[in-house]
């Protein structure tokens, strides 16, 4: 029997994690909204925890960082004037850390990331947030697209309960999972259980 392999692994891509000190840190839209009510996370809290120790780490190391937050409608989702629309505050941005908020999934379309990236003049991106089936997959895959190589830290991402067409339910777990293994076949290295330095 044939061992399943990536087409990363099959191309003999070299998957080894970046440095943190080479490499730019995206915070992807980890909102208070994604803490309490429609939108809760069932694995906000523990996600948010790590991606802190992530962020020190990257600070520590000296990463370039950049925050993104979705920017919604004045009174509904993601509204940036209110506290569910702000960034959660253990990951709040210091004054040389930019936020750039974005109105699409992807956190390139309409916003400056890319050129802001390229002032860095690094390739490497790591990403980390919410939800991982969503904007975390379409900045990765948008990110490839563009020249930059990807890594996604799995622990301080996460995910919802999806309806699954049929009358039930796929669970948050299973979303994050699948999620995670489709960018790991050609878009990004996916690391783990803090895995990078």
């Amino acid at each position: 029997m044939t061992v399943a392999k990536t087409l990363l692994q099959l191309s003999g891509a070299d998957l080894t994690p970046p440095r943190l000190s080479e490499s730019c840190l995206i915070l992807i839209d980890i909102q208070n909204e994604y803490r309490a009510g429609p939108l809760a996370l069932p694995g906000a809290d523990a996600a948010i925890a790590n991606a802190a120790n992530l962020l020190a780490r990257a600070r520590e190391a000296g990463a370039a960082i950049f925050h993104v937050a979705h920017r919604g409608r004045q009174g509904g989702l993601f509204d940036r004037s209110a506290e569910r629309g702000a960034i959660v505050a253990s990951l709040a941005a210091q004054s040389n850390e930019p936020v750039i908020e974005k109105g699409l999934p992807n956190a390139f379309a309409g916003t400056d990331l890319q050129a802001r990236l390229g002032t860095t003049g690094r390739k490497n991106i790591v990403l980390a947030g919410f939800m991982t089936h969503m904007c975390v997959s379409s900045t990765a895959r948008a990110g490839l697209d563009l020249g930059f190589r990807v890594t996604v830290d799995a622990d301080s991402c996460a995910t919802r309960d999806l309806p699954d067409g049929r009358g039930g339910i796929v669970s948050a777990a299973t979303v994050h999972d699948v999620a995670l293994v489709e960018l790991s076949d050609r878009f990004a290295i996916i690391v783990r259980d803090g895995a990078l330095s």
